[in-house]
């Protein structure tokens, strides 16, 4: 059986302010729940007691203002932005001469078009119903972004693992955008139209069972809960076992050392060097290389004490270029060597951290903006808050004037390619990425609250279904259309790269 794959989470809610003096707290006079006074802290960070209402109930009272049906509305207007307009605005401050790989990557399938269109999906979806309730939400949570990674202690844990577009925001735009991946992935598996909507609609019912499941639990339980084989078996996806199975086999062996065998070379001194290997990777010139290395020292501060010791026992050896995966095309991104005292590599990876996609469309759904800051911290904290485990080394810096995020590179990563499953392991696929979203998003939130308003009945599971059938058609719709602005000239792609 594959290794310990995901980890259950719950949620929090905020107390009463409190008087603070010097190291001491004030107490307050309380009334317990048999209506005795008693004197307890009241601590602002923490729940009070006796509790205040149900969260449950304040989910569920969400229903009247905005019904679950009406999720499967999809309003597309005359001032949606073309999908080639959009293409192209989103390549804006990209390397120029990258761009044509990563336009090339999206004219693949229009499950690629929807992996590269996180902002255009962002205008759709602020203009469909929200409850309001907010969450930290991946913001890029199609079908792809999912994956085994190394934990600290050698072993695997599927989650969440793309975290370029993370906000707090509503966490309704997760899940349509998981559900109309799956019927995506589901066409471009080979699935019928019934198997695709069953995709979709038992992604929103394992997110939903989830989040009930979370909601029952004692609070630290929730939080701390370990699912491997119990994730498949709460979710019913057996056929995914031996799929997962053999993703873990390869996963272990994705690791710095190999990445360095194949892609470096010894030096003169008995260290490596990369080596070019164009147009993915290419060596930089001194000055530029340099830069990139003394942005470790500031990327340092963002970790913890305890790691410092760690690194410290590495030198770096060289800086390269290496091109990144389909919405990232085209931003800035370095891969740095170090090596231990053994000769063993390290490898990490200083990715450019753009603005999030969805920053311009939170109004439209009635959330602010993030914070003006680093926008590697942003991702950085929002991938911590939403994983069960978090790569140990993952911090941020800044290169020149553009912020970036620091992570290990090939720490045992692994993927299953949803568009290349059996026609029936696809619903499978969805019920476990449905569960492991639950799961993330209740680290933002009282699960309570959304398990409330997302009730027993399969009511949001069909309507979300719908939604997601939509806009599937919809982007291949606007899929065709890129495909036909390259054909025409209108637009750069650079295919198979």
């Amino acid at each position: 059986m594959f290794e310990t794959l995901v980890r259950g989470v719950g949620g929090r809610c905020a107390g009463e302010a409190v008087t603070v003096t010097g190291a001491g707290v004030e107490l307050a006079d309380a009334v317990d729940g048999g209506g005795r006074e008693s004197r307890v802290p009241r601590l602002p960070g923490f729940a009070q007691w006796p509790p205040r209402g149900s969260a449950k109930h304040r989910g569920k009272a969400l229903r009247a203002g905005v019904p679950r049906a009406s999720h499967r509305a999809l309003v597309l207007d005359d001032t949606r932005p073309d999908a080639v307009a959009a293409v192209e605005e989103s390549n804006a401050g990209r390397i120029p001469e990258l761009t044509p790989i990563r336009v090339g990557r999206m004219t693949a399938s229009p499950f690629a078009f929807l992996r590269g269109s996180a902002g255009l999906m962002a205008y759709d979806l602020a203009r469909t119903p929200v409850t309001g309730i907010g969450t930290q939400i991946c913001g890029d949570a199609h079908a792809a972004n999912f994956g085994l990674y190394g934990d600290a202690r050698g072993g695997l844990v599927i989650d969440l693992n793309d975290f370029d577009e993370t906000v707090h925001g509503p966490w309704e735009w997760d899940l349509k955008r998981l559900a109309a991946s799956l019927v995506l992935a589901g066409r471009e598996a080979g699935a019928d139209e019934d198997t695709c909507r069953a995709a979709a609609r038992d992604t929103v019912g394992a997110y939903r069972r989830t989040m009930r499941l979370l909601a029952r639990l004692p609070a630290l339980d929730a939080w701390n809960a370990i699912a491997d084989e119990e994730l498949v078996s709460h979710t019913d996806a057996h056929d995914l076992i031996g799929t997962l199975e053999r993703v873990a086999t390869k996963a272990r062996a994705n690791t710095s050392g190999r990445f360095a065998a194949r892609s470096t070379e010894e030096t003169r001194d008995g260290g490596r060097r990369f080596v070019d290997a164009p147009p993915v990777l290419r060596r930089v010139p001194d000055a530029e290389a340099g830069v990139v290395a003394g942005s470790l020292e500031p990327y340092l501060s963002t970790l913890g004490p305890d790691r410092l010791p760690l690194l410290a026992r590495y030198a770096v050896q060289d800086v390269a270029f290496r091109v990144v995966g389909t919405g990232s095309v085209g931003t800035r991104s370095y891969v740095v060597l170090l090596l231990d005292h053994r000769g063993e590599p390290l490898v990490l990876q200083v990715k450019e951290a753009r603005p999030s996609a969805l920053t311009e469309h939170l109004a439209g759904a009635g959330f602010l903006a993030p914070p003006a800051g680093h926008e590697g911290r942003r991702v950085v904290l929002g991938q911590k808050r939403m994983q069960v485990v978090s790569d140990i080394l993952l911090g941020w810096t800044t290169v020149g004037r553009r912020p970036f995020q620091v992570r290990q590179f090939r720490n045992r990563k692994g993927s299953v390619d949803p568009a290349a499953l059996a026609a029936d392991q696809v619903d499978d696929y969805g019920r476990m990425t449905g569960a492991l979203l639950a799961r993330a998003h209740s680290h933002g939130v009282d699960p309570r609250l959304i398990a409330g308003y997302c009730g027993k009945n399969e009511e949001l599971d069909d309507a979300v279904a719908d939604f997601a059938v939509t806009y599937a058609d919809r982007t291949e719709a606007d899929h065709a259309r890129l495909v036909a602005a390259v054909r025409s000239g209108l637009i750069a792609a650079e295919t198979g790269v």
